[in-house]
C-alpha cells in the first residue's frame, strides 16, 4: 500500500498526477509526456511496485519493471526519461 507521506512526496514540479489511492498512482512525465501506472497489490510481499508505461494516452499499457519502494520506482522513471531525452542512447554519469 503507498502511504500517504508517500504520496505527498512526490514531485509535482516533475509528474502530472493523474490518479492516487492506496494500492493505484497514474503519472504523467512534464518532461517527455510518457504516463506511468504502478501498483502495489503487497503480494508476493509488501512493498512491491508494479510498473507499467504508455508513451501517449492513446496507447495501450506495457509491463515497464518491478521495483520495492514508490522511490525506487521514481528513480527508474527519471532514468527512463533521461533515457528518451537522450535520444534513447544510454545516459552516462
Amino acid at each position: 500500500m503507498f502511504s500517504e507521506r508517500e504520496l505527498k512526496g512526490l514531485d509535482r514540479g516533475y509528474f502530472n498526477i493523474i490518479m492516487a489511492n492506496d494500492y493505484d498512482l497514474t503519472l504523467m512525465s512534464k518532461n517527455t509526456g510518457h504516463y506511468w501506472y504502478l501498483h502495489n497489490p503487497e503480494y508476493p510481499e509488501e512493498g512491491t511496485v508494479i510498473i507499467f508505461h504508455r508513451h501517449n494516452g492513446q496507447l495501450p499499457y506495457h509491463l515497464h519493471s518491478k521495483s520495492s519502494t514508490l522511490s525506487q520506482a521514481v528513480k527508474q522513471i527519471k532514468a527512463h526519461d533521461a533515457f528518451q531525452l537522450n535520444g534513447r542512447r544510454p545516459v552516462r554519469r
